[in-house]
């Protein structure tokens, strides 16, 4: 349902916002392993992963732009088992709504088809309504995935490749990560480089993905921890999917 060039460029486990929590956290995880003599790339990405786990929300704005098409953006905030999202591609435009027991999506024409991937037809019987489906359908599920804290782990590499190093940026100490990712036969190679605070929690701050073609794409993370409030449309303004795709 997401569009495969712009998942590739989201992040190695394609996710925003794709892309678990930590249940059982050692607490001297939770303020990262500055305290410990030489930190390793290692280290710095499991810290992550603990202080992701122990996040409620986060707010997260994504930016690319690929040759000369028009720059796309997504802006989101993230819960643990409720999200929303707003995408804007060229001219396409969807917005994504998930509660724990529907996920809901609505946009113009080019937005429904080109986004969501829905056919004309099928996009122009949603018009201007939310088609939605319920818990427990794949589409649920990923849609749900892409626009909860689940997601956000996926910005992280694996420890193998990965080089730490440090900066401060604006009197912020900050860990910065890199590596890269092989071409394939459908994505270009991407250098990476992820940001995350090197005091207090471990948490991503910005990640930066640049292909071999110039193409770049950022994702910035912001607001941990604030409320995340998700409503569900009027019932007499959705259409359920089935009576759309059939």
């Amino acid at each position: 349902m997401d569009n495969p060039s712009r998942r590739r460029l989201r992040g190695p486990a394609a996710g925003v916002l794709t892309v678990g929590a930590v249940s059982l956290v050692v607490p001297a995880l939770l303020s990262g392993p500055a305290s410990a003599a030489s930190p390793t790339a290692s280290s710095v990405i499991s810290a992550s992963k603990a202080a992701i786990g122990q996040q409620s929300s986060v707010h997260v704005v994504f930016a690319a732009k690929q040759g000369s098409s028009p720059q796309e953006k997504i802006v989101a905030d993230a819960g643990k088992t409720s999200g929303k999202e707003n995408i804007t591609d060229g001219s396409g435009h969807v917005a994504i709504r998930v509660t724990p027991t529907d996920a809901y999506v609505s946009g113009n024409a080019s937005g429904l088809s080109s986004i969501l991937g829905l056919t004309a037809s099928e996009a122009e019987k949603v018009g201007s309504r939310w088609i939605y489906w319920k818990s427990g359908t794949s589409q649920y599920s990923t849609l749900k995935a892409d626009v909860t804290m689940s997601s956000v782990t996926g910005l992280l590499p694996k420890a193998k490749g990965t080089n730490l190093s440090t900066t401060t940026v604006g009197g912020r100490q900050l860990y910065v990560l890199k590596w890269t990712e092989a071409a394939t036969s459908s994505a270009p190679k991407l250098s990476n480089t992820l940001q995350l605070a090197a005091t207090g929690p471990t948490l991503p701050v910005v990640a930066v993905s640049t292909a071999s073609g110039g193409d770049r794409a950022s994702t910035t993370l912001s607001g941990w921890g604030d409320p995340v409030v998700v409503t569900a449309p009027p019932s007499s303004s959705t259409v359920s999917a089935p009576k759309i795709t059939g």
